[in-house]
């Protein structure tokens, strides 16, 4: 059953009567409702395009946490090859909120980290919602340092309401392994992209996408904080979630413009949820065009193109 968010609604009442016609003819062969449910399937088509048309920054954020999205785990199953988990921070334990391993695209070697959510109750519990630990960035420094000794490209693939804020988590030091992530993701000397295909919160998500290349799903949301947090905050009033929301520019659009964000991934129509396939196989198009262009750079070229990339991060679009 389709998960419908709350602007949606009117949308979904007429997909649940057309499936309503479809149901009572298969159960009556003899009513000739087809003609009928094509007219409401052309008035759900119009309606959708018209809903996905010009969100506003929560409603992406709503997207972007949609549950029917493709999670981390099904970009990896769909587009590496020889995909080989590899686990562990080889000092306190595995983190499940973060995988990783070697594996292909295409034809290309590479090595792929990225945060899992997990898709029902027993999966987001096990991933701890995608809010990885200090082991979890540590596991992925691990794997950057194998990728960078080796010469491997890195992908990450990120998707987090933000690092998980535990008491446990904060004795075993996560702001230090957030911030050892992001310093090694500016060290290693081969191309490392990274793409947002979900939520990319806070320093949880900075941890991983510091990169040469940042690409973002159309609908996907990247922010210090989430748009809830900042009304907490600003307005002691988490319901001001839309005006934090338009004053954030968190969206794909805004950081492009702001230099944050390198190449814009068009989502099908209604999102990636409504058609992972194809969400799937655009990301894995971008991502091999990134690849063959930063292929073309020497390590240290590499290193360079990333650092100034960073340095230079706001310096346009601020007049927007």
């Amino acid at each position: 059953m389709a998960n419908y968010l709350e602007f949606e609604k009117p949308l979904a009442e007429i997909e649940s009567k057309a499936e309503e016609l479809r149901a009572m003819a298969r159960a009556n062969e003899e009513m000739d409702i087809e003609e009928e449910a094509k007219a409401l399937d052309k008035k759900a088509a119009d309606l959708l395009k018209d809903l996905y048309k010009d969100l506003t920054p929560w409603r992406k954020c709503q997207v972007a946490r949609h549950p029917d999205r493709p999670h981390c785990k099904d970009y990896i199953e769909a587009l590496f090859t020889e995909y080989t988990p590899l686990a562990g921070d080889r000092n306190f334990a595995d983190d499940h909120a973060v995988m990783g391993g070697l594996g292909r695209l295409g034809d290309t070697p590479v090595m792929v980290i990225g945060l899992e959510k997990g898709f029902d109750t027993k999966t987001r519990i096990e991933r701890n919602f995608g809010m990885a630990r200090p082991e979890g960035y540590r596991k992925a420094i691990r794997l950057m340092e194998l990728a960078d000794k080796f010469g491997l490209p890195i992908i990450t693939l990120v998707d987090t309401p933000g690092a998980y804020p535990g008491k446990g988590a904060e004795e075993r030091g996560q702001s230090e392994a957030i911030a050892r992530s992001t310093e090694k993701c500016l060290q290693v000397k081969v191309p490392l992209i990274s793409v947002i295909i979900g939520e990319g919160g806070s320093g949880g998500a900075v941890a991983l996408a510091t990169a040469n290349r940042l690409l973002m799903l159309e609908h996907s949301v990247y922010s210090v904080i989430s748009p809830e947090g900042c009304a907490s905050i600003l307005w002691k009033d988490a319901e001001k979630m839309r005006e934090a929301a338009e004053a954030l520019r968190l969206t794909a659009q805004d950081l492009n413009q702001l230099g944050v964000v390198d190449v814009i991934v068009k989502e099908p129509a209604g999102g990636a949820q409504r058609d992972r396939s194809a969400a799937i196989e655009g990301v894995g198009k971008a991502l091999k065009a990134t690849l063959k262009e930063l292929s073309k750079k020497k390590p240290n070229a590499l290193v360079k193109d990333r650092r100034q990339k960073f340095l230079s991060i706001g310096s346009k679009g601020l007049a927007a």
